[in-house]
């Protein structure tokens, strides 16, 4: 199994800290580039495992099609045994969130802490609804990411009409701007689909086994409205919801500084 955990969830090892933390990227990043910024914040007190999740970096040519959570949990458990690890904390960014969720709700009796960073899972954008939940969809999906010149051309006219909000077309434009970019999006949306998660069963959860979950969200941050992770904030005590004054693509690193307090 080794050389099949070695294929399907590489990772990069990072920091030297006591404790153990998982760490899961966002859509259209790696493990180094998401984590490796903030190394020298949490790698004093955590030893990081940074994934290349499925269909990015050094994972982008994985024949995994559907990530079903007894998959991810079986694939993870193989993974702590190889590496001799009990217990740990998990973090996930945006896309990652998703596994970090898949993670908890699999091993929620090994897990301290849960750093959840603008996630998805928490609820589903209907967008995503639509461009993965059903054949025509999935069709319309593959075409547009295909031939994108018409979606395009179509964002920027919704920017100039401000209808979208200019850092989302960037943001759109940086992670769709090669073809192998877009193939990495069209597989994820796709194969994690069926990543959705009962957020008051997280909750009931994670409190049975005492694990924390903290909701970092940014202030600037135009990608992830409070409103998409409210159903978990309402369940968490007030200090563990934390608002930081950063954009999305800061918001790795705020989040580590305010981690850090956590040990002091």
């Amino acid at each position: 199994m080794s050389n099949y955990i070695a294929q399907n969830l590489p990772c990069h090892k990072l920091g030297q800290g006591p404790r153990i933390l998982l760490a899961f990227h966002g859509i259209g990043q790696d493990g180094l580039s998401c984590f490796k910024p903030v190394e020298h914040l949490l790698g004093k007190h955590y030893t990081i495992y940074a994934f290349d999740l499925f269909f990015h970096a050094s994972n982008a040519n994985s024949k995994v099609d559907i990530i079903s959570k007894p998959f991810w949990k079986e694939l993870l458990s193989d993974f702590l045994i190889k590496n001799n690890i009990v217990d740990f904390d998990v973090m996930g960014f945006s896309m990652g969130g998703r596994f970090a969720l898949a993670t908890l709700e699999a091993f929620a009796d090994r897990i301290g802490n849960v750093y959840l960073i603008a996630p998805d899972g928490v609820s589903e954008n209907p967008l995503y609804s639509i461009a993965t939940r059903n054949a025509f969809g999935r069709s319309l999906f593959r075409q547009v990411m295909q031939k994108p010149a018409f979606f395009f051309k179509t964002i920027l006219i919704l920017e100039k009409l401000n209808l979208v909000n200019s850092s989302l077309v960037r943001f759109t434009q940086h992670v769709l701007n090669t073809p192998e970019k877009r193939s990495a999006i069209l597989r994820s949306w796709i194969a994690f689909k069926n990543l959705r998660f009962d957020i008051p069963q997280i909750g009931r959860l994670a409190k049975a086994h005492n694990a924390r979950i903290f909701l970092f969200t940014g202030e600037f941050d135009k990608l992830l409205k409070p409103h998409t992770v409210s159903k978990l904030a309402r369940l968490l005590p007030a200090n563990q919801t934390i608002r930081l004054k950063s954009g999305h693509s800061q918001l790795v690193a705020h989040s580590a500084a305010w981690i850090c307090t956590l040990f002091e």
